[in-house]
């Protein structure tokens, strides 16, 4: 089974304190430690498997400057096949649509079995795994936590829903599945990892290479423009109840009461 992997250079929220610029266009991004996006990490892990257990190869894609390839690199030390690093001037302040449309592109370009996203990029938006699919007009499942392959035309994917519950569906190859984390334990990156495929080379694609228009893509044509970064002001801390068991309760109840949550 052929996987293609899409996976995105982020700024490591463990490692970094965000700021956000003065002028609200964005956040400062001088000195910050960047990694690659959890869930893209989880799906990664989960192409791996798959391919140990059935065979075929596991492909990594990312679209980004040149030091987003080091993602690439470090999913490769991972166990990753192959990398590929889709980077052009062109792209520069893409939106969600844009995004989805060069990996399109790039997806044509080979034949895959199954697409893996994360469940989350692009600063939440969770919206280039679903975008991709319908644009490739392909079978789609988001907040998958668990793949189990029938053959190499089904597979079953079990779904994260509402409540806490789990929905298992059969799904057609080749589809597109965005990844929850916790389907797996993504394995652990070592120094000889890195090193093997420090050297490896790692083809990049732009425009020209996809076939895409580059008024297509990027600010020019973003659909969705951020205006503005902000934090938000905040709110009213809690309010610690104290006293005995019988006490708090019934503090609790005057101030629902008082509240208008009971009457």
């Amino acid at each position: 089974m052929d996987i293609l992997v899409c996976v995105k250079r982020v700024p490591d929220t463990a490692e970094n304190e965000i700021e956000i610029k003065g002028d609200g266009t964005d956040i400062e991004r001088d000195d910050l430690v960047y990694s690659v996006n959890e869930w893209d990490n989880y799906a990664t892990e989960e192409a791996i498997q798959i391919r140990d257990d059935k065979g075929g190869t596991v492909t990594v894609v990312t679209v980004g400057d040149e030091e987003a390839e080091e993602v690439l690199r470090r999913q490769m030390a991972m166990g990753a096949d192959n990398g590929i690093l889709l980077s052009d001037d062109a792209f520069e302040d893409t939106d969600g649509r844009g995004i989805a449309s060069i990996l399109k592109a790039e997806v044509e370009k080979g034949k895959y079995d199954l697409i893996l996203t994360g469940a989350q990029a692009d600063d939440g938006a969770a919206q280039v795994g679903g975008m991709l699919a319908a644009m490739l007009d392909l079978p789609y499942a988001a907040l998958v936590n668990k793949i189990e392959v029938i053959d190499d035309k089904k597979i079953k994917v079990g779904r994260e829903i509402e409540g806490g519950n789990q929905e298992l569906n059969e799904i057609e190859l080749p589809c597109v599945l965005s990844i929850q984390t916790g389907i797996n334990e993504p394995r652990y990156v070592g120094i000889r990892g890195i090193r093997k495929v420090a050297s490896v080379e790692i083809p990049t694609h732009g425009t020209g290479d996809l076939g895409l228009d580059a008024g297509s893509v990027g600010a020019s044509a973003a659909k969705v423009k951020r205006v503005d970064y902000f934090t938000p002001e905040m709110g009213a801390g809690a309010e610690m109840l104290e006293g005995s068991m019988d006490e708090m309760v019934e503090k609790l109840i005057d101030m629902l009461k008082a509240k208008g949550g009971l009457k």
